[in-house]
C-alpha cells in the first residue's frame, strides 16, 4: 500500500504542472489584463504609464518567463499576491477553501444519505412504488440544471415562506444552526444531481450483487434477509457508488462556482469568478491548483476506501 500510495503522489505532480500550464495560458488569452481593468479602457492614462504599471507586476516580459518565475515561486511556496489588493494568495485561498468544502462535503452526505437507501429498497423492492419514486428522482436529478434549481429555491423561499439566508457567510464555529440555515439551498442545490446519479447506480450494483452466488448461498445457510443485505451485498455494491463518488467530486467542485455565486458564498468558485471578472493572475492560478489538488486527493481517498470495501483488493 505504501509504494502505491508513493506512486500515486508522484504522478500528482504531472497533473498539477499540466494544471497549471493550461490555466496560465489561457488567462492569458483573455481580452485586456489587469492594468486594464484597473485604469479603464478609456483613462486618461498615458501608453508609457500603463506600460511602467506592467513592468511593475512583471507582465511585460514573455509569457514562458512569467510563467517559470511563477512557477519557482510556486515551487518554493509562495502562491505570490493578488495584483488587485496586494494580499498573499495563499492566505486569501486557505480562507475561502473551508467554505467551498463544506458545501461540497454537506452535499455529498446530503446525496449519500438519500440516495443510497432509496436505491437499495429499490433494487429489493422492484416493480413496486419505491422503483418507480426512485426513477422519477433520478429523472428529475439528472435533468433539472442546478443552477435553475437554487434560483427556484430561492424564489420559492422567498415569496412563499419569507425566508431568505443570510448575505454574509456565518461560521459554523460561532454559529452553527445560522451556519446550516444558510448552506441548506446551496447544498441542496448542488445534491440533486449527484443524488439521481449516486441512487442509479446503488440500484444497478444491487441488482447484480443480488444475483451472485455468494448471496445465494448466505441466503441458503438461513440467514435473516437484513443480515444478507447489509454484510453481503451493500458492502460489496458500494464499490461502484464510491468510484461515481469520486468521479463526480470534480464536477462538484466545478458546480460550486456558480452556487456560490448565487447564494453569495465567498468560497474558492467565488473567488475564482471575481479572479478572472479583475484579471488578477495569481489569486485564479493558485485556486485552480488548490482545487486540482483537493481532486487529485479526493481520487486517492476513493482508491484507498477500495481496499477496505472489497478485502480481495491489494495495493501492491
Amino acid at each position: 500500500m505504501g509504494r502505491y500510495l508513493l506512486g500515486r503522489l508522484f504522478w500528482c505532480v504531472p497533473v498539477m504542472l499540466g494544471a497549471s500550464v493550461l490555466i496560465f495560458v489561457l488567462l492569458r488569452f483573455l481580452p485586456g489584463d489587469v492594468v486594464d481593468i484597473i485604469l479603464g479602457s478609456e483613462g486618461s492614462a498615458t501608453p508609457e504609464v500603463r506600460e511602467t504599471i506592467r513592468r511593475l507586476f512583471g507582465l511585460d516580459q514573455p509569457i514562458y518567463v512569467q510563467y517559470f518565475v511563477w512557477l519557482g515561486a510556486v515551487l518554493r511556496g509562495d502562491l505570490g499576491s493578488s495584483l488587485r489588493t496586494s494580499e498573499p494568495v495563499a492566505g486569501l485561498l486557505l480562507s475561502r477553501l473551508p467554505i467551498t468544502i463544506e458545501l461540497a462535503v454537506l452535499s455529498v452526505a446530503i446525496s449519500v444519505l438519500l440516495a443510497v437507501p432509496l436505491g437499495v429498497v429499490a433494487a429489493v423492492k422492484r416493480g413496486g412504488p419505491v422503483e418507480h419514486v426512485a426513477r422519477l428522482v433520478g429523472l428529475i436529478g439528472l435533468s433539472l440544471p442546478n443552477f435553475w434549481l437554487a434560483t427556484m429555491l430561492i424564489l420559492v423561499a422567498s415569496l412563499g415562506f419569507g425566508w431568505l439566508p443570510s448575505l454574509n457567510y456565518v461560521n459554523p464555529l460561532r454559529d452553527p444552526i445560522e451556519n446550516l440555515k444558510q448552506m441548506l439551498m446551496p447544498s441542496v442545490s448542488l445534491a440533486l444531481a449527484l443524488m439521481a446519479i449516486v441512487l442509479r447506480m446503488t440500484r444497478s450494483a444491487m441488482l447484480e450483487v443480488l444475483g451472485q452466488e455468494y448471496v445465494k448461498t448466505a441466503r441458503a445457510k438461513g440467514l435473516g434477509e437484513r443480515a444478507v443485505l447489509m454484510g453481503h451485498a451493500l458492502k460489496n455494491a458500494m464499490i461502484p457508488v464510491v468510484t461515481v463518488v469520486g468521479i463526480q467530486m470534480g464536477t462538484l467542485f466545478g458546480s460550486t462556482v456558480v452556487i456560490e455565486q448565487i447564494f453569495g458564498l465567498p468560497g474558492m468558485g467565488w473567488t475564482f469568478v471575481n479572479g478572472i471578472y479583475q484579471r488578477d493572475y495569481p489569486t485564479v492560478q493558485g485556486a485552480v491548483l488548490m482545487l486540482a489538488l483537493t481532486f487529485v486527493l479526493v481520487n486517492l481517498i476513493v482508491d484507498v476506501m477500495y481496499a477496505y470495501l472489497d478485502p480481495r483488493i491489494r495495493y501492491e
